[in-house]
């Protein structure tokens, strides 16, 4: 028995990874990020270290624990693998990361200084939204900040020298996502003292909502999870 850590991307809550649960043996944990659903009350967070070493501190270690990420969550994902390996001593299983360019090789950018209608517009390009309510002004005042400080430590985050995870990798991206191509997810090898592998699926950025299934395979392959397909 594993435990699956899910760690969104930018934008993106713990509801997104919902329907996990019901598609695989393991224990299914969606982490919810400060600032949305039922934590919208709460400050978000300073950068990509300060959040991974909060997630790190809080997590259970009585399973295994196979984590994911997909685009931020993927360097998030990344950094909790090194909080857990290098400051509370017990690493991952595995980690899978999907839709990222590798921490050495940082996208930068500065998407998080747009304006509202520009934010939105890239929202609906990369394919996770199709921009209805975030078109509306109330809703905007209760989404946008939150995806606005995702974008922000994204963009801002600079990998730290020092000793990288010792658990096997696996990088998955889409075929057709304009964030990551295959050169730079190979890069994901020299984060790792174990051994890597990469992996392409049919989609954009947000291949894996179509290739859940997929996706679900490839993590069983690499973990010995067992996928529950669904009937019907």
């Amino acid at each position: 028995m594993a435990r699956v850590v899910c760690l969104p991307h930018a934008g993106g809550a713990a509801s997104f990874f919902g329907s996990w649960g019901d598609e695989t043996s393991a224990e299914v944990l969606a982490v919810q990020y400060p600032g949305r659903e039922d934590r919208l009350g709460d400050a978000f967070p300073a950068d990509v270290t300060a959040l991974a070493g909060e997630i790190a501190a809080a997590l259970p270690t009585d399973l295994p624990i196979v984590l994911f990420g997909h685009s931020l969550g993927a360097i998030v994902a990344y950094e909790v693998a090194r909080a857990l390996e290098f400051r509370h001593g017990v690493g991952p299983a595995h980690l899978v990361v999907s839709g990222r360019r590798a921490p050495s090789d940082p996208p930068g950018g500065d998407v998080h200084r747009w304006s509202d209608d520009q934010l939105v517009d890239e929202l609906v390009r990369l394919g996770g939204t199709d921009g209805g309510v975030l078109r509306v002004p109330e809703a905007r005042s209760v989404f946008l900040p939150a995806i606005r400080a995702d974008f922000r430590i994204a963009e801002t985050y600079r990998h730290s020298p020092g000793p990288e995870p010792s658990c096997p990798l696996t990088a998955v991206i889409g075929t057709e996502d304009t964030e990551v191509d295959a050169e730079q997810a190979r890069r994901w090898a020299g984060h790792t003292t174990g051994e890597f592998a990469l992996h392409l699926l049919p989609g954009g950025h947000f291949y894996l909502i179509a290739e859940r299934d997929a996706l679900l395979d490839i993590i069983e392959t690499k973990t010995g999870m067992r996928h529950r397909e669904t009937v019907g």
